[in-house]
């Protein structure tokens, strides 16, 4: 079923394609939900004010796995869309490939190099050439929580793991569901990133999934947070198998459970609901993290259209940079920008401590790509990674076996 609706999709974008007009572009992205689909109207409706059309090319599939593989299909069909949302190492590969656009005109006209990131810009180039747009920075290592529960419990935010656990048990022991989540392979990892962050620190997490090295992978303090994401998946109501992401923030802003840790993308969900940051949820870095931040950045790169960066796709890229985009589209994104110079004020507390917390990362050395999210390690052995620990969270394997089969899979990836 799967692949047919894959292929039905595929045909659906065919046709999408086929009506697109001269000036307009096509977008494929996995923004559905609906934070996700109000901050990206502020594009739309940018580009709109300059006589631009936007041909919608949705994927749903928050970790964009989906997205990638229509993506492929219309590459080999010869037809790719103007811009494609992407992460990290599939960015490179694309570029690597020779399949995307040189932005470095643009780029040098706007000063892309003296407002961007080191951090985003070696995701965002290949062999000093401009191929994608940083369009924000998402940190992976929060926690989501709503606060009425939590205070109805007498539950304080948790800095340590101990603390967590705690405040799980009171959870469990009040009748509610302690952690909402979604039983997807990308939604594992991103728990399991903040939990081997937790458990063995920045070090030990830069061992393991950035340089690789088996030693770590193979560790006793591997097989802790092994044993952490089986206490996680104790605590998460019955029905989680195969939920959307947004699905699971809803059970928070809800009070139908009382935390979940996700990206701050799940920010978005709670201001679309109407809800405020410190009065009816809070936002906080995962315990044991402290002032460690894991990364990933959605950029759209753009494709060659024939060895010239077309009118369009140059009018999309440097909408996507201005300081005002930048702004507006993380308000509701739930991001922070990926500037450096633009005024955060305008943003929520949240938003304003991710700023805060991403610059004081950025200085010490503190700041991380996400191996969950396609920024620590390429995409095969990210596929690895997310094979055994889902296999993990669903009972294959116990703690000591799921260590043994991450380090030979990380092994083959390589």
């Amino acid at each position: 079923m799967m692949m047919k609706s894959l292929k039905m999709t595929v045909a659906a974008l065919a046709l999408s394609a086929g009506a697109a007009q001269a000036a307009d572009v096509e977008v494929l992205h996995w923004w559905t939900s609906g934070g996700e689909a109000a901050a990206l109207n502020v594009l739309k409706q940018d580009l709109e004010g300059q006589g631009i059309g936007w041909q919608d090319m949705p994927v749903a599939g928050g970790g964009g796995t989906e997205a990638m593989t229509v993506l492929r299909a219309r590459v080999t069909a010869g037809d790719p869309p103007t811009a494609v949302q992407a992460l990290g190492f599939d960015i490179l590969d694309w570029g690597n490939q020779g399949a995307l656009a040189n932005l470095n005109e643009l780029a040098a006209k706007e000063g892309w190099d003296d407002v961007v990131p080191e951090a985003l810009q070696a995701f965002a180039k290949v062999d000093g050439k401009w191929i994608s747009a940083p369009v924000n920075v998402h940190s992976t290592n929060w926690v989501w929580a709503n606060k009425s529960v939590l205070d109805a419990n007498g539950i304080a935010v948790p800095t340590t793991w101990d603390e967590f656990t705690a405040a799980v048990e009171t959870l469990k022991a009040a009748g509610v569901t302690p952690i909402a989540h979604g039983g997807q392979a990308w939604q594992d990892a991103t728990v399991f990133d903040a939990v081997v962050m937790s458990t063995g620190g920045a070090d030990f997490y830069k061992a393991a999934f950035v340089d690789l090295d088996e030693d770590a992978l193979g560790s006793d303090t591997m097989k802790e947070a092994f044993d952490r994401m089986a206490y996680i998946r104790a605590n998460v109501d019955e029905n989680f198998s195969g939920r959307d992401w947004n699905l699971a923030t809803a059970m928070v802003i809800n009070g139908e459970a009382g935390f979940q840790m996700m990206g701050d993308w799940a920010k978005g969900e709670f201001l679309n609901a109407g809800k405020v940051p410190g009065e009816d949820f809070l936002c906080f870095r995962f315990p044991g993290t402290g002032d460690t931040v894991t990364f990933n950045a959605d950029q759209f790169m753009m494709f060659d259209q024939g060895g010239t960066v077309s009118s369009e796709q140059a009018a999309l890229a440097s909408a996507i940079l201005s300081p005002s985009f930048q702004i507006a589209f993380n308000k509701v994104k739930g991001s922070v920008p990926a500037r450096t110079d633009v005024d955060g004020s305008d943003l929520d507390a949240c938003g304003q401590q991710g700023m805060k917390d991403l610059a004081a990362a950025a200085s010490s050395g503190k700041l991380f790509g996400s191996m969950a999210h396609g920024h620590a390690a390429p995409a095969a052995v990210k596929n690895a990674v997310y094979d055994v620990v889902t296999a993990h969270f669903n009972g294959e394997y116990d703690s000591a076996t799921a260590v043994q089969e991450l380090v030979d899979a990380v092994s083959i990836a390589q």
